[in-house]
Order: structure tokens, then sequence, then C-alpha cells
């Protein structure tokens, strides 16, 4: 039921005629606060056009106004925004919450977990969407999947990072599990808005920060305040952001209002995921010409990230029952996505950078 609400949308605009649903449904006007800056197009923008296309679809009478992160309410409080219907709606990231709901990492993405097409495939056709959404119900709230980052970058830092020991007392601004995770290498975790984050580099209060990737990482400046820039983003191989309605607001829209909505975020988040595709490697370019310096995460750190994040795993599925029963679904399912990918896609894409290193090489 869930994978055709998902997708209901997608026909709206062939099945509907613009004046004829202008003349049938109600003027309706929401608010919807984001967790996110103007500056990040990438992200702000997937607000931006959730509400420009539902406009269109509905020949105006249905309106969403975005509001950037702090315009209306602080940036990681939207989930209590839609909850006591101060608005209607908000866009998020499910993981910003995990102190209300752990289970609400799921919902954005777990440290060495899907990629942004395997939490599709989670959402639509295994069973995740009606996980989330029971969780949001808990809140008041209906969630709807609205884009995705993609693998993000592991992060810029003050300090160079060469063994696993090098964590000791760093102050690192992490979302979601990725916290608990760091604080297992010995970081002291701490979850800033993006705004935020900048500051605290340059005044050396931060030490490290994790945020997303080139594209949006150059547009806060951070190469400026933090010389290191790590990677490849294990700890998130996507991170999928949110569209959450209150409920009661949700229950009061025509049924070619909510479809008008989800196929809005439906094209909002596969425009968001193509942006950064695109944009993410001139920004990387760009970054390391004016000085930032490139590594990668060693084995062995990879690995005690690997083992940390298993050991936090574990502790909250014997603390938390609805974290375990969501926990053991979504491990299933991953699982046999990467059976997939290592007979088919993901065997090919390592074959072809293989091949790419070795083109290199011969030039």
């Amino acid at each position: 039921m869930q994978r055709r609400s998902l997708l209901a949308g997608a026909a709206l605009a062939a099945t509907v005629s613009a004046p004829a649903l202008a003349q049938a449904q109600p003027t309706i006007r929401w608010r919807m606060p984001s967790s996110f800056p103007k500056s990040l197009d990438t992200v702000f923008g997937g607000a931006t056009a959730i509400g420009d296309i539902v406009r269109k679809l509905t020949d105006g009478r249905f309106t969403i106004t975005p509001f950037a992160a702090g315009e209306l309410m602080p940036p990681l409080a939207v989930l209590d925004g839609v909850q006591n219907r101060s608005v209607e709606c908000g866009h998020t990231a499910g993981f910003y919450y995990v102190g209300k709901e752990p289970a609400l990492a799921f919902d954005t993405g777990i440290p060495f977990g899907m990629t942004p097409r395997q939490h599709q495939a989670w959402m639509i056709h295994g069973g995740g969407l009606q996980m989330m959404r029971e969780i949001y119900d808990r809140f008041d709230a209906v969630q709807i999947p609205c884009g995705n980052t993609g693998a993000q970058m592991g992060g810029w830092l003050r300090k160079e990072i060469k063994r696993v020991e090098d964590f000791q007392g760093l102050r690192m601004r992490v979302p979601g599990l990725l916290g608990r995770v760091y604080a297992k290498l010995g970081a002291t975790p701490l979850q800033l808005a993006a705004a935020d984050v900048y500051p605290a580099l340059e005044k050396g209060t931060l030490d490290a920060v994790e945020f997303v990737g080139p594209y949006d990482d150059e547009k806060l400046g951070l190469a400026k305040v933090a010389r290191y820039y790590y990677g490849p983003g294990v700890m998130e191989l996507g991170a999928s952001l949110c569209f959450i309605a209150n409920k009661k607001a949700w229950a009061e829209l025509p049924d070619s209002y909510r479809a008008a909505l989800e196929a809005a975020c439906a094209q909002a988040g596969a425009e968001m995921l193509a942006k950064y595709d695109v944009g993410n490697v001139p920004a990387l370019k760009r970054l390391v010409g004016s000085g930032a310096r490139l590594g990668y995460w060693s084995k062995p750190i990879m690995e005690a990230m690997h083992k940390a994040t298993q050991e936090v795993l574990k502790e909250e599925a014997a603390a938390n029952p609805l974290f375990a029963k969501v926990h053991d679904k979504w491990r299933e399912f991953l699982d046999e996505q990467l059976v997939w990918a290592a007979v088919n896609d993901g065997a090919a894409e390592q074959f072809m950078l293989g091949t790419r290193r070795s083109a290199s090489v011969a030039r």
C-alpha cells in the first residue's frame, strides 16, 4: 500500500485537468520550516522544489511555503513544530531526532548501511516506509521520503588522522548514531546545525565536522578552517531526507492534494541526488586545487569504525525493542542487497575503477 501511495501522484497531472481541480478543491496554505539554510541549494532546494511542484499540480490551490533553518524555528526542532502543529509540515532528516527515538536513524541512514538506491528499495518494497510511518505516528506526523545526498565524505579535520588513536579527544560535529560510534573511537560528538559549523571550527571549539560532500562543504567554506578532507564515506553511504506533515493536517487534505504532495517529494528527491552527483566532482577539484588535503581512512581505521558501529547497534537493540525490530528487518534486506551488489553492479563498478586506474598509469 505504501508503494502505491508513493507512486500514485506520478499520474496526477495526466489524469486530472488543472481547471477541473481548481473548481473542485479548496485553497490551502501550509508553512514548511526546513532544517537547512538557503545557502545550500541542494537540500534547501529540495524544499523549494516540493512547494513549486505542488503548486503547479494543484493550479495554485495548494501552496507550501518553505522557510530556511531558523526563520520559523530552530533547525533541529522541526519535528517538534510539526507535532504540536505550530506549522503544518516540515523538511528535515530523521536522524536529527534520535534523542526522541533512536529508530528514527533508519529513516536517514546508518553507518555502513544502505546506498540511496538500496534505501529506496527498502522503503518502497522492503517494508521500511511502513515501519517509519508507524514511528512518526507516535509524534503525530506523517513522513514522506523527499531526497538523498548520496554517499557523504568522512569529514573535515583540523589535524591529520593516521591512527584510530588520533580520534581521541576530538570535538566532532556528527549527527544521529554516528556520534555514538565516534565516541567509541575516543571523540566527543556534538550535533550542530549547518549554520553553526563554520564559526565553531573557526573559533577552535570544534576540531572536526562531518557534513555532506564537496558541493555543500565548499559552500559552507569548511576548507578555510579545516585542512584535511577524508573519505570514503563508509559512515554515511547515503542520507535520506524527509517531508513530515502534521497528522491532522494531512488527514484534512483532499486525496488529490496528498497525491500531488507525494509526487512532488518523489520528483524533488530525484533531482536532489542527481544534482549532488553532478556537482560533487567539480567542487572536489576546486577544493583540492585551493589547498585542501584529500586523505583516505586507512583499513585499520575503517575496521575500527565498523566494529564500533556493530557495538552501538547491538547495544541499542538490546535496550530498545522498537529499534531491534526495525534493525532486524533492515539488516535482512541489506544483506540481500549486498549479495546482489557482489554478484553484479558492485563487482562491475570495482572492475571499471580498476580499468580507470590502469588507464591513468598508462597515460
